[in-house]
């Protein structure tokens, strides 16, 4: 596969989505959470979204619960926190595993193409490597994400040409979406 466009996904129905429908557009393609530290990114996803989707701009949401059980309810809960309490209106996708050997081919691609550098530095940054790393032991080579909120951003071709992890600055993610625009 070369691109994400050959990819098949599940909408929260349990429809086959083909990733080939947002031809054309730059993506943000996140793993997120309903209970973790880094939910409030939320607030700011979907603030670039109402600001960029007329320009060709689509975040894609696939909710995981493979971080400290951080997403443990079904897609319609976990659909409904985030519509009432952050107003998302971007594509909601199945909840996934973005890991191991039950991981959805679409994450694994991703992580392929733009492997995991490291988390940055600091504090906040030194407890989340510790978590990271407990959590990712059991997937070893296949622990393709290390934590929710890690944000691959999609050229208009289907190239992915940046990962952001969740300690990255959200303004920073917003510009390299504004370069790709």
């Amino acid at each position: 596969m070369s691109t994400v466009y050959d990819f098949t996904v599940k909408d929260r129905q349990g429809n086959d989505i083909s990733l080939k429908d947002y031809e054309g557009k730059v993506l943000l393609i996140v793993n997120t959470a309903t209970g973790c530290g880094f939910t409030p990114h939320y607030d700011p996803l979907e603030a670039m979204y109402k600001e960029l989707k007329d320009k060709g701009f689509e975040i894609l949401d696939f909710p995981c619960n493979q971080f400290a059980n951080q997403a443990p309810g079904s897609d319609e809960k976990i659909n409904e926190f985030c519509t009432a309490k952050f107003g998302t209106d971007f594509p909601r996708f199945a909840k996934v595993d973005v890991n191991g050997d039950t991981a959805i081919p679409l994450f694994a691609y991703l992580a392929t193409e733009k492997p995991f550098t490291g988390f940055g530095k600091g504090l906040k940054v030194a407890a989340l490597k510790t978590f990271a790393d407990a959590n990712n032991k059991k997937y070893g080579d296949k622990a393709y994400i290390k934590w929710n909120f890690t944000k691959f951003l999609v050229d208009r071709k289907g190239n992915v040409i940046a990962r952001f992890e969740p300690t990255v600055d959200m303004e920073e993610v917003k510009k390299a979406v504004i370069e790709a625009l």
